[in-house]
This record gives structure tokens, C-alpha cells and sequence, in this order.
């Protein structure tokens, strides 16, 4: 299975009492993940699943990835992918749906960096992920423990300056 991670895109600043989980994608961060997921699309990025965190920029990244990847579903929103989740959790909801050909999963930091790191079976390993990268790996087995490969890693800049 290929597993796709995707940091959500650029977020609007909370203003005084509004909830972290409502903010949304500025026009900016909606133009580079579309741009992003445009040239994942190119070279073959066919999730046939897509997950995401409820928070409202990660529902906006996801459903923005999933219309220019072509997806055929709606994305479905998981707690699994909150920002303070842990990445067994994650995990577990990756092997509930082990029988998908790819997953496209759409969260947050600080949740991604570990995720990524936990998926490769290398949990000391640092990734910065910054806002609008995506991580491809693939997993071969689905057992307690992931031992993922790293495929490819790209920032939503370098997608930028790509098209």
C-alpha cells in the first residue's frame, strides 16, 4: 500500500475566540496545495482513500488534494489524525483500511513528524514537516509494528517552483 502524508496548507491566523480547529486555508495555502497535489497527480498520486483531521484546514487541504488527484470518494475526517494524536493510533486506522491500494492521510504537526518517523520504523528520526508537504512510503505488511519505505518527500514550494 502506498500511504501519503499530507500536511495541511497555509491556515488563516485565529482571531480573539475563535477555536484553533475553525481556522481555515488562506487563498494562498489553497493555491499551492492544489498546485502540489497537480504535480503529485502527474506522476501517478491515485489515492483511493482519503483521511483527514476534522479541523476545518485540514478537511480544506484534503478536499482541495482530493479534486485535483481525481479521487472518486469524499474525504472522511478521523480523530486518529488530530494534532495531538499518537501515531499507533494512526496506524491502527491505516490497517483498518489495509485492503485500499493507497491512502492519503491530512493532519497536523506536531502529530506528523513523529507519524512519519513511527510509519518508517524509525522513531528517533527527524522530519520537518513543514505546512503543504507531502511524504510517500510504502507499507508491504500490517503488524503491530510499521516498517514502512520512504519513497519521496516534496514541500509545496519546491512543487511551486516546479509548474
Amino acid at each position: 500500500m502506498q500511504i501519503y502524508l499530507l500536511r495541511h496548507g497555509i491556515a488563516e491566523a485565529a482571531p480573539p475566540g475563535m477555536a484553533d480547529a475553525d481556522r481555515a486555508l488562506t487563498p494562498e495555502g489553497k493555491t499551492k496545495i492544489r498546485g502540489l497535489a497537480r504535480m503529485a497527480a502527474a506522476i501517478g498520486v491515485r489515492p483511493t482513500l482519503v483521511l483527514s483531521s476534522p479541523f476545518k484546514r485540514a478537511v480544506m487541504t484534503a478536499q482541495t488534494a482530493a479534486e485535483a488527484f481525481g479521487a472518486a470518494t469524499e474525504p472522511v475526517t478521523t480523530k486518529a489524525l488530530l494534532p495531538d494524536a499518537r501515531p499507533e493510533a494512526v496506524w491502527d486506522e491505516i490497517r483498518a483500511h489495509q485492503q485500499e491500494g493507497s491512502i492519503l492521510l491530512v493532519g497536523h504537526e506536531p502529530l506528523f513528524s513523529a507519524l512519519g518517523a513511527y510509519l518508517l520504523g524509525a522513531p528517533q528520526l527527524r522530519i520537518d514537516f513543514k505546512k503543504g508537504a507531502l511524504l510517500c512510503l510504502e507499507a508491504e505488511n500490517f503488524g503491530p509494528q510499521p516498517r514502512g519505505v520512504l519513497k519521496w518527500f516534496v514541500t509545496s514550494q519546491f512543487a511551486s517552483a516546479m509548474v
